[in-house]
C-alpha cells in the first residue's frame, strides 16, 4: 500500500515538473513567449469576435464610404479603424477575420498533420517497395511551388474557403510524412521498440502506441509552422480570388477587394496586412521557441 502511494505521488509531481522544465526552457527565448502572448490575444478576439465586433462585418453604411481612421482628420470615433469603399466597419472585418484565420490553419493543420502522421508511420514501418513510392509521391508534390500547386488545386475543385483549405493541406501534407518517417526509423532500432516486439506486440501498436507518442515534440514544431504557413497561403489564395469569396471578411480578400484604392485610402490595405504579419510573426516566433524548448540538442547549457 505505501509503495503504491508512493509510486502515484512520484507520477503526479512528475507531470508539473515536465510542464515547468519546458516553460523554462521556453520562456528563455522571449521573442517565442511574446509570440505566445499575442497569438493566445489573437485567439481570444477569434473565439469572441461577435461580442467584440462593434458592427456586423457585412454591415454597410452607405454614406460613410472610405471614412479615414479616428486618428486622422475627417475621421470619427463612430468608426476607429475608418471603412472601406461600401462602408463596412474595417475593425469588425479585421475582428471577424481573425475568426476565419485561425480556423483556416486549425483544419490544414488537422488535415495535413493526419495524413501524414498515418502516410509517415507507414513508410517508416512498410517493405522497401512501399517506401520508396510514398516517398516518391511526397517528392513529386515537394517538386512543385506550394502556392502554385495549391492554386491548380483550388482551380480544379472550386474557388471556395473550403477548397482552399483542402488544396493547402495536401501542401503541406509532405512535410509531415517526411518528418514522421524520419522519426521512426530513428526510434525503430531502439531498445523499448524490440522489446515490445519481442514481447509480441503487433504492428499498429508499434505504430501507434510505442513509436508515435516518442515522434510527437518536432510534429509539434512543424504544426506550429504549418499553422502560420496555412494562414499565409489562405490570404494569398484570398488575395488571387481562389479563397474565401466575398463579402467574407477574411483578410486575403479584404486585401483583394482594396486594391484599388492604394493611393487614396491606404488603410483599406495596410490594416489586413499589419494583421496577417503580426499573427504570422507571432506564430514563427511562438514555434522557434517550442523548437528550442522540445529538442533536447537545442537547449542550453
Amino acid at each position: 500500500m505505501t509503495d503504491t502511494t508512493s509510486e502515484l505521488a512520484s507520477t503526479t509531481t512528475a507531470r508539473p515538473g515536465r510542464f515547468r522544465e519546458f516553460w523554462s526552457s521556453f520562456s528563455e527565448n522571449r521573442g517565442a513567449v511574446i509570440g505566445f502572448y499575442v497569438f493566445i490575444a489573437f485567439l481570444l478576439v477569434a473565439i469572441f469576435a461577435p461580442l467584440l465586433a462593434p458592427y456586423d462585418p457585412t454591415q454597410q453604411f452607405r454614406e460613410a464610404t472610405l471614412q479615414p481612421p479616428v486618428w486622422q482628420d475627417g475621421g470619427t470615433w463612430q468608426f476607429i479603424l475608418g471603412t472601406d469603399a461600401v462602408g463596412r466597419d474595417m475593425l469588425s472585418r479585421l475582428i471577424h477575420g481573425a475568426r476565419y484565420s485561425f480556423f483556416v490553419g486549425i483544419v490544414v493543420v488537422v488535415l495535413a498533420a493526419t495524413g501524414g502522421i498515418i502516410l509517415g508511420l507507414v513508410a517508416g514501418f512498410a517493405p522497401k517497395w512501399l517506401d520508396t513510392l510514398i516517398m516518391r509521391l511526397m517528392d513529386i508534390v515537394l517538386a512543385f511551388p506550394s502556392l502554385l500547386l495549391a492554386l491548380v488545386l483550388v482551380a480544379i475543385l472550386g474557388p471556395s474557403l473550403l477548397n482552399a483549405m483542402i488544396a493547402i493541406a495536401i501542401v503541406l501534407q509532405p512535410h509531415y510524412v517526411r518528418l514522421t518517417r524520419a522519426s521512426v526509423m530513428s526510434e525503430r532500432s531502439k531498445d523499448y521498440v524490440i522489446a515490445s516486439r519481442v514481447a509480441g506486440a503487433g504492428r499498429l501498436r508499434q505504430m501507434f502506441i510505442t513509436v508515435l507518442p516518442n515522434c510527437l515534440a518536432p510534429i509539434i514544431v512543424q504544426a506550429a509552422l504549418s499553422f502560420s504557413s496555412a494562414i499565409l497561403d489562405a490570404a494569398a489564395l484570398g488575395f488571387l480570388g481562389m479563397g474565401a469569396q466575398p463579402p467574407t471578411p477574411e483578410w486575403g480578400t479584404m486585401l483583394a477587394d482594396a486594391r484599388e484604392f492604394v493611393l487614396r485610402a491606404w488603410w483599406v490595405v495596410t490594416l489586413p496586412g499589419i494583421a496577417i504579419l503580426i499573427t504570422v510573426l507571432a506564430i514563427n516566433l511562438m514555434g522557434d521557441g517550442l523548437r528550442d524548448a522540445l529538442d533536447p540538442k537545442l537547449k542550453r547549457s
